[in-house]
């Protein structure tokens, strides 16, 4: 990696940021969703009662000795971590760590009547099956009749925006974007993302969200695919529930059969996406890592070869932004290209801006943004970023 400052890794220690809030409320509310989601027995309520009061007011506590992957983990850091609060190690880390034992909490990995049932899935269904998601859907019949560059460019800011998206069809002045003294978008390399495309390559993309923002990515894949834009895909999705609303294979599932009994043009890609999987034109990738407490910069070997193969990496969402460019408090205007230079081939972000983290940004941008916003620009989910390192 290039000679670049040091920035503080964030941790979750002081009230009133961010961080703090995430372990202080809205992971104790999580708990009470999921509790209410099913029937769980005493046991699991138990724990799941367990799980609140030592994430909040408890030490980090190490996986049973019989855990399956308590040697990953213990790779991962939690010897290293166990036995101090969960405010006081790495932000991602604890996060990470209490969807680990969340599982734990409700059975998911023990065998018995809930293993493998998610815990989240109640709420992905419910927004998948919502009206809105059929308004979205019927919107694809009227961006089918656009030009193919046009069309590209609705998808790939559908997928960028997700649920907040209407599926990118909303084509707005983009020379109006791009003078606004406080920008959706913050940065936007898109342009420099379409020559990486070449049409025989493979496109790796990192999924981030199930349901609604899933459905955009599966838009996107299916045009370049069906355009020849690329010769092949492979979505990266969670190996098991995480973060609420992260992709696995059954959200996938789930989201490709929902195109494919919607009508007009989301049952044709719905249709493209199922024939894509069947002839190896796009397969699933479910590593481990992809649920590890890390930045990506940690990645194992054979993930490692997977992104370098490709010839282009698109990471989606918030929480991979953070991995990708480390979990820290960088100076805004710090280059993507120095902080991703580890990453083993071309890489592009796209990103709902959910959390501190930000790298890349013009000073003029950073400046008027804070001075509109103060540092809520950061958090609120109201901006956005396409940025690409070749």
């Amino acid at each position: 990696m290039p000679d670049i400052p040091t920035a503080p890794v964030i941790v979750a220690d002081e009230p009133g940021t961010f961080p703090h809030r995430v372990l202080a409320e809205r992971h104790p509310a999580i708990i009470r969703q999921v509790r209410e989601a099913f029937p769980y027995e005493p046991r699991q309520r138990g724990a799941l009662d367990a799980l609140l009061t030592g994430c909040t007011d408890g030490a980090i506590q190490p996986l049973p000795a019989d855990a399956h992957d308590r040697e990953r983990w213990e790779a991962w850091g939690m010897t290293t971590y166990a036995g101090r609060s969960w405010y006081d190690v790495p932000w991602l880390w604890s996060e990470s760590w209490f969807y680990r034992r969340l599982l734990d909490a409700v059975g998911y990995f023990a065998p018995g009547p809930w293993q493998g049932i998610d815990p989240f899935r109640p709420s992905k269904r419910a927004e998948l099956d919502s009206p809105a998601t059929d308004e979205e859907l019927a919107a694809l019949d009227d961006l089918a009749g656009r030009p193919e560059g046009e069309q590209a460019r609705a998808l790939l800011h559908g997928s960028l925006w997700g649920n907040r998206a209407d599926l990118g069809f909303r084509l707005s002045a983009e020379g109006a974007e791009r003078t606004a003294p406080v920008p959706a978008l913050v940065a936007d390399d898109s342009e420099r993302l379409w020559p990486l495309l070449s049409g025989t390559g493979t496109l790796c993309l990192v999924a981030d969200n199930a349901g609604r923002e899933l459905v955009p990515d599966l838009l996107l894949l299916a045009h370049l695919l069906a355009r020849g834009r690329i010769g092949r895909a492979v979505l990266h999705v969670k190996p098991y529930p995480y973060y609420v609303s992260d992709a696995t294979t059954a959200d996938v599932v789930d989201a490709v059969r929902r195109l494919t009994h919607a009508e007009g043009a989301a049952a044709t890609y719905g249709r493209d996406l199922w024939a894509a999987f069947s002839d190896g034109r796009l397969t699933l990738r479910a590593h481990p890592f992809s649920c590890a407490p890390l930045p990506y910069e940690a990645m194992p070997d054979d993930l490692r070869a997977d992104f370098a193969s490709a010839a282009l990496t698109v990471v989606k969402g918030d929480l991979n932004y953070r991995r990708l460019v480390g979990d820290r408090y960088w100076p805004p205007t710090t280059p993507f290209a120095d902080v991703t230079a580890y990453f083993p081939g071309p890489v592009a972000a796209l990103r709902t801006l959910k959390s501190d983290v930000i790298t890349g940004l013009e000073a003029e941008t950073e400046a008027a943004l804070t001075a509109a916003e103060g540092q809520r620009w950061r958090t609120g989910g109201t901006h956005a970023l396409i940025q690409v390192r070749t």
